[in-house]
């Protein structure tokens, strides 16, 4: 099981104002800030905002994504409302990923600082 995850960001403000909307459709709430970092979570798991700690500008990892889980395709629509609304992307509209699954209901977007981020549902509703 992941513990915790974390992605880099370059403005945390922007970033908080992003994920305090877009986390709390998928079940993770504000647990923490300070001046380098933000976290939300649930249960065993969480997920945080980063200023890099070497200093350096937060770069997006190509290739790499993170995966919410959501109970419906309600919850994967809202998230992905939700992500455009307050400053991100779309990389990937609310659909069904047959190569993945016939259920897996996903939808892609880029946070401000570019990471991407998903949520999906296996339900068939």
């Amino acid at each position: 099981m992941i513990h915790h995850v974390s992605v880099g960001t370059n403005d945390l403000e922007r970033a908080r104002r992003f994920y305090n909307s877009v986390l709390e459709g998928v079940g993770l709430a504000f647990m923490s800030e300070d001046e380098e970092g933000i976290g939300w979570g649930s249960g065993q798991m969480s997920f945080s905002v980063q200023i890099p700690v070497n200093g350096e500008p937060a770069t997006v990892g190509n290739g790499s994504h993170i995966c919410f889980a959501v109970e419906s395709r309600v919850a994967v629509d809202r998230f992905y409302d939700m992500a455009l609304q307050h400053g991100g992307s779309a990389d990937g509209a609310p659909g069904i990923r047959a190569k993945y699954d016939a259920n897996y209901y996903g939808a892609f977007v880029r946070d401000p600082d570019g990471n991407k981020i998903e949520a999906v549902t296996y339900s068939a509703e």
